[in-house]
């Protein structure tokens, strides 16, 4: 993979292209082997859907994803068994295991693998950057870009500050609205250690994009940082022109 300075990335694995709707589809489930830890998880899966709570949470999401029908309390003690019993993967299998999770259509098991990587989160380097794209590009909703971006990503550039110059760069210039959004939100948690001046370009890059999940994270993030600096943050809003719903989000609690 090549990032937009020309850099060679090293990538495990080639990535299916992106659609135009800006995410990968990684094809029929029934043409990926699954991984042989995740395998256990979607028996359980299967055994305890619900076909009641699957419609109304595919409807939740706007009819994206097929759904067991487990609601995350259950879910997550569902995994919190599996691992138990089979013991925690090593951090060299969470690709293998993250792809195969996203490679399936029901909605859970990618949840399951986000949940998977933000238990390693701290441990990633910034080589696992790659992988973390792919899984905000494929079976791309907010649900899962956002727990990526703000609890794994995050984590990632934290710990790593020499990545964020060109990751950042790379995701804010980048033509996919969910990396850009990435790129607007990996900071939420940073608090004190928020590179202000970061975080404000990418907004400003951004501020007439018209699509809704860029101008709700905008006011998202303005929020979070407002916690911090709320004068910085009033300062920024008033001296630009956001959409009504970002500066709404923004300021709602200043």
């Amino acid at each position: 993979m090549v990032t937009s300075r020309g850099k060679n990335l090293r990538h495990e694995g080639s990535v299916p292209p992106l659609s135009g709707s800006g995410t990968r589809h990684m094809g029929p489930a029934h043409l990926c082997a699954m991984h042989s830890r995740l395998s256990p998880l979607h028996a359980a899966f299967k055994h305890h859907a619900n076909p009641a709570n699957a419609a109304a949470m595919r409807a939740y999401m706007k009819d994206r994803f097929p759904f067991f029908g487990i609601k995350a309390p259950e879910r997550r003690a569902l995994q919190q068994a599996h691992l138990a019993l089979h013991g925690m993967p090593t951090i060299e299998e969470l690709p293998g295991i993250a792809r195969s999770a996203f490679a399936q259509p029901e909605r859970e098991l990618h949840y399951a693998a986000v949940d998977l990587l933000v238990k390693h989160a701290k441990k990633l380097r910034p080589d696992h950057l790659p992988l973390l794209e792919e899984l905000i590009t494929t079976q791309s909703w907010w649900d899962t870009v956002d727990a990526l971006a703000v609890h794994v990503v995050s984590a990632v550039l934290k710990n790593h500050p020499p990545a964020v110059e060109e990751w950042n760069a790379r995701w804010s210039e980048s033509s996919n609205l969910w990396l850009n959004r990435t790129a607007i939100l990996f900071q939420n948690r940073w608090k004190e250690d928020t590179d202000q001046t970061l975080l404000f370009a990418n907004i400003d890059r951004h501020a007439a994009h018209t699509d809704f999940f860029i101008r709700k994270a905008i006011g998202w993030a303005l929020r979070e940082y407002g916690k911090t600096d709320p004068g910085a943050v009033l300062d920024f809003v008033h001296s630009r022109k956001l959409s009504p719903l970002s500066e709404r989000e923004a300021v709602r609690n200043l």
